[in-house]
């Protein structure tokens, strides 16, 4: 079978959710494929699986972890968005790994980032305790140098103003202004989407 032809199996893999437990020694296996695309799409998989059915990608953890330093910006993504949906299925899975996520809040590239930001909302989901005090590294985030990176920065204030308002209070009037004055309208939105969270759980 040729790269377009697993690439292809693998996304009707995706649609087969009664196969997925099943397939995680198989997707596990992938991970050593020569193919960059394979392996990114094998990590996105195991990650979905893990947030379904968190158990049965436990074993499979441990070789996900190195993606984490690797060269590749796409591949780092991947394993980041992996540990996001495993960790809002069962944090107790990469509870080892968490702390070491948050040196991606500065990777040199800006769809790294985006992707820990969107780890940390999986996470804060069902973990929202864990975030106190790493509220700073979130609102540096707000002023990203990237405009997609800014627009997802507020939805964890917003995540975390649903379920531990006192954590974004601090930042309020940050929020606020950016909510009135900043260029990008999605960012305007989603400032005030998080103030509204917040202010709802009062």
């Amino acid at each position: 079978m040729n790269d377009k032809e697993l690439y292809k199996e693998l996304g009707i893999l995706t649609k087969e959710k009664n196969r997925w437990q099943e397939s995680v020694p198989y997707l596990s296996s992938l991970l050593t494929h020569e193919s960059e695309k394979i392996k990114a799409k094998a990590l996105w998989l195991l990650g979905e699986i893990g947030l379904l059915y968190p158990s049965a990608v436990g074993g499979a953890v441990p070789a996900i972890a190195p993606f984490l330093d690797s060269p590749s910006p796409l591949l780092r993504e991947r394993a980041l968005n992996a540990f996001g949906r495993i960790g809002r299925g069962s944090y107790d899975l990469i509870e080892r790994y968490w702390r070491d996520m948050f040196r991606f809040a500065s990777d040199e590239e800006a769809k790294v980032r985006l992707s820990f930001i969107w780890a940390s909302e999986n996470i804060a989901t069902n973990r929202p305790d864990i975030y106190e005090g790493f509220m700073p590294v979130f609102e540096k985030l707000l002023q990203d140098a990237d405009d997609k990176v800014r627009m997802e920065a507020p939805e964890i204030f917003r995540v975390l103003g649903k379920r531990r308002p006192e954590f974004v209070r601090p930042f309020a009037e940050k929020l606020k202004r950016l909510s009135e004055t900043d260029e990008n309208r999605v960012v305007r939105i989603h400032c005030m989407g998080a103030l509204r969270a917040m202010e709802s759980n009062k």
